[in-house]
C-alpha cells in the first residue's frame, strides 16, 4: 500500500473521528470551540504505530496532545482505528508561518513598552494567521439585513480603509450565531485577496490567553510578543474570554496599543457590548470603544429566508421554499441553528429526492431545533422569579429587595442565573426586571456559576427548578464564555 493512499486512509479515520467527537458535545457552543481547535490541524498520517497530527503552529500541538488526545484516540478506535496506535501532534513544517519585518521595525518604540530585540526571518509568506480563516466566510457569502447592516457596513469600510482612526478598532458584537465570526474572517479573507503580503493573524481570545500562559511557562515570553506585535491586521473573536484572567489583560493592552499605535487593523467580537464586561480593566474598554462599535441583532423573518435561499443555491435536488418558509419561520434565534436545520433537511432529501416534507413531518424531524427555540423563548423572568421564590419559601418582593441577607442573596442570584440563561432577554431587560443595574445581574450569574461547580446541593436545587419548567440544565443558552 503506498504512501498516499495510507494517508487517504488516515484523513478518511479522521474525518469520522472528528464528526463522532464533535456530535457528542452537549452543547452548540462546545461544538464550534472544538470545530476551531481542530481546525488548526492540517493534515493527519499513520506511521508504523504512530498516528500523527500536523498543525498549523507549534502550540497547537501541545495545546491538543496535552488536553485532547486522550479523547481523540478513543474516538478514533471507535471508528475503526487500531487502538494501539499512539497520538502525536506536531508542528506542520511546511506551512510554518514566516513574518517579513522591516528594518525600521526591529525594535519597539512604544512609550511604556518593553523594548523587542527582533531578528528578521527568511522572506516568505507574509501570511500568519494562527486559526485558518475559512473561505466560504466571504463578503459575498454574506447576507445582509435590517439586523446586520451596520455591521457589514462596518468591515467593508476596513477593507478600505484598514489602520484608519474611524475603523480601529472595529469592535462587532451580538448574540451566538449571528454572523460575528463570518465578518470577522471575510475582513481577514478579502484583505488577504486585496493585499498578498499583508500579515493577518485570526484567532480566538481563548487561543490568545493559552498561548500566551505556554510561552511564559516556557520562559519565551519575548517570542510571543514578537509574533503578535509584527503583524498588520489582528482579528479576535470571542474577546469576553479575555474576563477569565488579569494577566492575559495586561498582555493584550499592551499589545493593543502597540499596533494601534503603528496603525496596524485591530477587529474583535464579542457575545456582548464592551460596556457589558464588567470583569475587563476599564482600559481595556476605554480602547475597544476608541474605534468603532457595532451590534448585529437576531435577523429578521426576510432576513432569515434570504439567509436560507442562500446558503441552498448549490443544493441537488433544491430545497421547496416551503421548507425555507417552514425554517425561517420557526427557528429564529441565531443563523447557526437555522443552517444546523437546513443541513438535517438537505440530507433527508438527498437520500428521498420525492419525499413530501409536509409541516407536520419538518415538526418531527426538526423537533430538537424547535424545541431549543421554544426554550429560550417561552420562558419569562416573572416565572422564574416566582419558582425561586417558591423553592426557597421567600416572596418575589424580596427578591427584588435590596436586602442582602444569605437567605436572599442565593435565591436573588438563581433567578438572575435562570432569567440569563433561559430567556431570550438582554441584560438591561433582565436588570429592569429585578430592578437592578445589569453590571448587578453579571456578578449574580457569575457568582452562581462558580458555586454550580463545587455546590452539589445548589446544582440539585436548581435542576428541581427547571424540571418544574419541562427543562434540563443542559438547555438553554451557553454561559461559559458571557
Amino acid at each position: 500500500m503506498s504512501n498516499e493512499t495510507i494517508d487517504m486512509a488516515s484523513k478518511d479515520l479522521w474525518d469520522r473521528a472528528k464528526t463522532v467527537y464533535i456530535s457528542s458535545l452537549p452543547t452548540q457552543e462546545e461544538k464550534d470551540q472544538m470545530e476551531r481547535y481542530f481546525s488548526m490541524i492540517s493534515s493527519v498520517e499513520t506511521d508504523d504505530d504512530v498516528f500523527r497530527f500536523y498543525t498549523t503552529n507549534s502550540f497547537a500541538a501541545d495545546f491538543l496532545q496535552s488536553n485532547y488526545a486522550t479523547r481523540i484516540k478513543g474516538c478514533l478506535t471507535l471508528v475503526g482505528a487500531n487502538p494501539a496506535l499512539k497520538m502525536e501532534f506536531k508542528l506542520d513544517e511546511r506551512k510554518r508561518p514566516s513574518i517579513i519585518i522591516p528594518p525600521t521595525a526591529q525594535k519597539s518604540q512604544t512609550p511604556g513598552l518593553p523594548e523587542l530585540s527582533i531578528t528578521p526571518q527568511h522572506q516568505a509568506t507574509t501570511f500568519i494567521s494562527t486559526m485558518p480563516l475559512r473561505d466560504e466566510y466571504t463578503f459575498d457569502e454574506f447576507v445582509a439585513g435590517p439586523s446586520n447592516s451596520w455591521a457589514y457596513s462596518a468591515a467593508k469600510g476596513v477593507v478600505k480603509h484598514p489602520g484608519e482612526s474611524g475603523y480601529n478598532p472595529l469592535f462587532i458584537h451580538g448574540g451566538t450565531g449571528l454572523g460575528k465570526t463570518h465578518l470577522m474572517q471575510a475582513i481577514g479573507n478579502e484583505l488577504k485577496r486585496k493585499n498578498p503580503g499583508m500579515a493577518i493573524c485570526y484567532l480566538t481570545a481563548e487561543t490568545f490567553l493559552n498561548e500566551y500562559v505556554n510561552y511564559l511557562q516556557n520562559g519565551q515570553i519575548n517570542s510571543f510578543r514578537e509574533k503578535y506585535r509584527n503583524i498588520d491586521v489582528l482579528l479576535v473573536d470571542d474577546v469576553q474570554f479575555f474576563q477569565k484572567g488579569k494577566i492575559v489583560q495586561e498582555e493584550f493592552f499592551n499589545t493593543f496599543n502597540y499596533l494601534q499605535g503603528k496603525k496596524k487593523q485591530i477587529v474583535m467580537t464579542s457575545d456582548v457590548a464592551p460596556k457589558n464586561l464588567p470583569a475587563l480593566e476599564e482600559r481595556l474598554i476605554s480602547r475597544f470603544v476608541g474605534g468603532m462599535v457595532q451590534e448585529i441583532e437576531s435577523p429578521s423573518y426576510e432576513t432569515r429566508l434570504a439567509i436560507l435561499q442562500k446558503k441552498s443555491e448549490s443544493y441537488r435536488p433544491p430545497i421547496p421554499i416551503s421548507t425555507l418558509t417552514f425554517i425561517a419561520e420557526n427557528i429564529k434565534t441565531h443563523v447557526r441553528a437555522m443552517e444546523g436545520a437546513l443541513a438535517k433537511v438537505k440530507v433527508i432529501i438527498s437520500n428521498s429526492p420525492t419525499a413530501e416534507l409536509s409541516p407536520i413531518l419538518l415538526s418531527k424531524l426538526l423537533k430538537d431545533f424547535i424545541d431549543k427555540e421554544q426554550t429560550i423563548k417561552k420562558l419569562t423572568v416573572e416565572e422564574i422569579q416566582a419558582a425561586v421564590a417558591k423553592k426557597y419559601g421567600v416572596t418575589v418582593q424580596s427578591i427584588l429587595s435590596t436586602e442582602r441577607t444569605a437567605s436572599l442573596v442565593t435565591p436573588r442570584q438563581l433567578a438572575m442565573y435562570i432569567s440569563r440563561k433561559f430567556t431570550a432577554k438582554s441584560l438591561p431587560e433582565i436588570a429592569e426586571k429585578f430592578e437592578k443595574k445589569h453590571a448587578t445581574i453579571l456578578h449574580g450569574v457569575k457568582t452562581i456559576q462558580k458555586r454550580l461547580d463545587v455546590e452539589n446541593d445548589l446544582k440539585q436545587t436548581l435542576e428541581e427548578i427547571l424540571s418544574e419548567f419541562g427543562y434540563k440544565l443542559t438547555d438553554g443558552k451557553d454561559l461559559s464564555l458571557s
